[in-house]
């Protein structure tokens, strides 16, 4: 052991200090919170402290005492420093002044739990069965006819998602009285969330073209690494390099502003990070990207396809002229409002101002952590949200894997995880959970241990599918195996039948 108990002791207590003094000094952020979350706020508040620490040779030498490490502690923080001073002080014959006696913190493992869980219950209000995570399936157009949404429910769909991006109104009123008819008629809950579609950027129109010979419609820009590209801000029709006429493959982008937005260096994402670019040059109405990356056989740029800036700091609001004209139906008729491409606390603070206006400040609202900056802010959008009375988030993982890069993807889904349960806020695990079985009939390997990591979650989101009956009830199989193994990080350690045939043998 590195460290000895006397160091130990020395260590905590600084640490202690710190979180004690950062509380003191942030009482007018804990005081802005709703009441729901006030051990929420507080929580959040001592565990970021925690982890401005370097904690790993601490933590060694704790494990080693056989000690309860503060490596699972995110549901109550001071509790856990508390009780391991409380302990190397009495080895040492020392007395140590707690904050609360050993085992009497209104922060605790269990009450934490039980907090959790209370949030869980406000924003998914459905209570079919024991399974601790919760399933969302996204309603595809399919969702029209009453008996497939039965069929659904029954199949144990614990929330209907609708996503805004698609459709219209009265496709989604269909939608929503099929879901209440299946309720009445089966006596199962479920919630009904509603996406907002959000500052999606796209690309603009192509040509297209057709290769006589080869009976080939062309409806797509070939890229490949070296080429230039310009992205527009005005509507124009894109092509490809047109090197007779000197010109360069051209594209427009359905968010004009963004074009002004963008500086040189920065990184362009095209169709979900299949294409990389590179701003080489600015100008008034384009800028001039540098093709960085692509698949081996290069690349295909079509239009409606999206762009993601990860570099890049949007002015434009979260919350569009788009969302602002659906929230009213929304807020008519849902549990829960999905938060699409939220950047900042100030984008929160609208969409609880515009929510209050239409008299619903009650709503469940999901925060989206879909880009780098969501992530970036995470700790001020959930003290934001928290002024709330209803709130969760999603780890939307699809523009997230663009934005941050799929190598960093496992470590930004840890950390939204690792915040949510400090602030005991519900966490949604979202995009391409057993894709392959619900598009095609058979789950890679890879699909079903992502499936179980989703058991830490509160709830786990389906995409449509041929297939997506048989996706649910494989999910809840997944899911109710990986509940007996463990909550959240925590093993629960349940007698394993491995080890007893080993010993009967």
């Amino acid at each position: 052991m590195e460290l000895s108990i006397p160091q130990l002791i020395d260590e905590l207590t600084v640490i202690r200090k710190a979180i004690l003094e950062t509380e003191a000094d942030h009482t007018e952020l804990l005081a802005s919170v709703h009441p729901n979350y006030d051990y929420s706020a507080r929580n959040l508040l001592r565990y970021l402290k925690l982890r401005t620490f370097d904690l790993r040779k601490l933590q060694d030498a704790l494990s080693e005492l056989g000690l309860s490490s503060i490596g699972h502690s995110e549901r109550y923080v001071l509790a856990s420093i508390e009780n391991i001073l409380h302990f190397l002080c009495l080895h040492e014959g020392r007395e140590f002044l707690a904050t609360y006696p050993p085992g009497q913190h209104p922060v605790n493992a269990r009450e934490s739990r039980k907090t959790l869980r209370d949030h869980t219950r406000l924003l998914f209000p459905v209570n079919n069965h024991d399974r601790n995570t919760k399933i969302m399936v996204t309603l595809p157009y399919d969702a029209v006819h009453y008996e497939w949404v039965e069929e659904l429910l029954r199949s144990g769909m614990d929330v209907a998602r609708i996503n805004c991006s698609h459709d219209d109104a009265e496709i989604w009123g269909k939608m929503i009285a099929n879901i209440h008819r299946a309720k009445a008629a089966t006596g199962l809950g479920c919630a009904i969330y509603m996406d907002l579609s959000g500052p999606k950027i796209r690309t603009g129109e192509v040509i297209v073209s057709e290769k006589k010979k080869k009976k080939k419609i062309i409806d797509y820009i070939q890229l490949k690494p070296g080429d230039l590209l310009e992205l527009h801000a005005e509507p124009i029709r894109g092509h490809g390099t047109k090197k007779k006429k000197g010109m360069r493959a051209r594209i427009a982008c359905s968010m004009p502003s963004a074009i002004a937005d963008i500086k040189v260096g920065d990184a362009v994402w095209f169709d979900d990070g299949k294409i990389a670019a590179r701003a080489l040059q600015k100008h008034a109405t384009h800028v001039v990207l540098e093709i960085v990356r692509t698949s081996l056989k290069g690349g295909k740029l079509k239009a409606e396809k999206g762009i993601n800036l990860p570099d890049t700091q949007l002015r434009t609001p979260s919350l569009t002229t788009e969302d602002a004209a659906n929230l009213p139906f929304i807020v008519q008729h849902a549990d829960i409002v999905g938060y699409s491409f939220v950047r900042t606390a100030e984008d929160v603070a609208y969409l609880q101002q515009q929510l209050k206006t239409l008299g619903r400040e009650d709503m469940g609202i999901v925060l989206k952590i879909e880009n780098r900056a969501a992530l970036n802010n995470l700790p001020a959008l959930l003290f934001q949200a928290m002024q709330s009375a209803n709130i969760g988030v999603m780890t939307a993982r699809g523009d997230l894997a663009v934005e941050v890069g799929p190598e960093r993807l496992s470590e930004a889904q840890e950390q939204i995880m690792w915040f949510c349960e400090a602030a005991f806020i519900p966490n949604i695990w979202a995009t391409q959970v057993l894709e392959s079985l619900a598009k095609g009939g058979l789950a890679t390997r890879a699909e079903v241990t992502d499936a179980a990591m989703s058991a830490r979650t509160e709830c786990v989101m389906l995409n449509k599918g041929p297939f997506i009956k048989e996706t649910v009830q494989t999910l809840i199989d997944i899911l109710s195996r990986m509940e007996k193994h463990q909550y959240k990080r925590k093993g629960a350690l349940r007698a394993l039948k491995i080890a007893g045939h080993f010993f009967e043998a």
